[in-house]
Order: structure tokens, then sequence, then C-alpha cells
């Protein structure tokens, strides 16, 4: 799976992803540090990639405009060492491959998994 680590997470949980066999790069490698999350989503969607993050405006960016897509996995209440937030992140991702792949924002939290499908209809 190919993801984009968003600022708010340490590069670190990229290179430990791609040790994983995971293609992962970090915003900072795609000159994105500081780009207003739009930049980032569309950087995601061209490259096929999910973005990760803690950020909860990407969450709010795919429900308010309806977006298709890129997937996004947000990581709340984990630890903030990057490997406890790629075991989190390693430990969902046989339940949540199959939604990212199609088009899903995914919350994380320690015990606790939510998949929203994309489009995300309105409330």
């Amino acid at each position: 799976m190919k993801f984009l680590i968003d600022e708010s997470l340490s590069a670190r949980v990229a290179q430990l992803l791609t040790a994983e066999g995971h293609d992962a790069v970090h915003v900072s490698e795609r000159g994105l540090l500081g780009a207003p999350d739009t930049d980032v989503m569309g950087t995601a969607s061209a490259e096929t990639r999910v973005v990760v993050s803690v950020d909860t405006d990407f969450g709010e960016l795919l429900a308010l405009g309806r977006h298709p897509g890129p997937s996004v996995v947000l990581i709340r209440r984990s630890p903030h060492r990057p490997e406890a937030q790629l075991q989190l992140l390693l430990a969902a991702l046989p339940e949540i491959a199959e939604p990212l792949l199609t088009g899903a924002a995914v919350t994380l939290s320690p015990g606790r998994v939510r998949i929203r499908l994309l489009p995300i209809p309105p409330s």
C-alpha cells in the first residue's frame, strides 16, 4: 500500500512503514511542509496514496466536500512515539486495507477502528 505521511506525524513513521515493505513518503519529501491540506490531498490523489495524519481537518475536508478521495487514516489518542503509531496502523491494516483501496476515511485509536466509505454523505 502507498502512504503519504502528513507533517503532523514524524518522518520516522514513513521510514518505519517503508521498512515494513510499504511505499511511504513524508510530505517533506514532496516539498509540502506547511502546504494547505488541499495540496496534500491533491498530491496523495495524484500518486494514489493514502494520507496518514493526526489532523482532523482531513476528515472534515472529505466530509464537507464530499470528496471521493484520497483515502485518509486519522490516528487519534495514540502514543506520540512513531513506533507506537506504526504498530497501531499495522495492527489495523488487515481490516482497513480493502476499504482504503476503494476509498475510505478511517479513524484509528487504541482498541478502536472506525471506517467510513467515501464519499461521505451529508449528515
